[in-house]
């Protein structure tokens, strides 16, 4: 018997609305600092280093509003019925560099959910594919999340 039921399976296509951010040459030092990035284009904050954009997206609430695990909810997804989440996979296309000044745009769409049968019982997958471009709608990246809950 399946968990998905055709109400979960109607979010599939599902978009948060856009997120528009700036990128400044502080916070990609900032960032390079924290990864050990050190290449020098990286600590001059002349370009950001791999994984840059993550953060720069991520939402900012209290303490109080993350989940047990310190995620942020993600008002995008659905309530699944189930709820222990991992890590599935990360692919990362990059198109150009991000450089400061950059004003970003994030456009992300819920585009797959499905399910496997695990040793343990059924597992919930879902797919969220993030498109940034510029504010003139050049693209910069496309990074495809998957998930498992279980």
């Amino acid at each position: 018997m399946s968990v998905l039921t055709p109400e979960l399976l109607a979010n599939i296509g599902k978009q948060a609305p856009p997120r528009t951010e700036v990128v400044t040459r502080r916070d990609i030092r900032k960032y390079s600092v924290a990864t050990a990035q050190r290449d020098p284009k990286f600590m001059a904050g002349d370009e950001a280093p791999p994984l840059y954009h993550v953060a720069l997206f991520w939402d900012v609430v209290p303490l109080e509003e993350l989940t047990p695990d310190g995620v942020s909810v993600d008002s995008l997804l659905p309530k699944f019925p189930l709820e222990r989440a991992m890590a599935g996979g990360l692919k990362i296309e990059y198109h150009q560099p991000i450089r400061p000044g950059d004003v970003l745009v994030s456009n992300r769409t819920l585009t797959n959910i499905y399910e496997k049968e695990g040793r343990s019982g059924a597992l919930i997958f879902y797919e969220i594919v993030m498109q940034v471009t510029t504010e003139a709608g050049e693209p910069v990246l496309t990074e495809t999340t998957t998930r498992i809950l279980r």
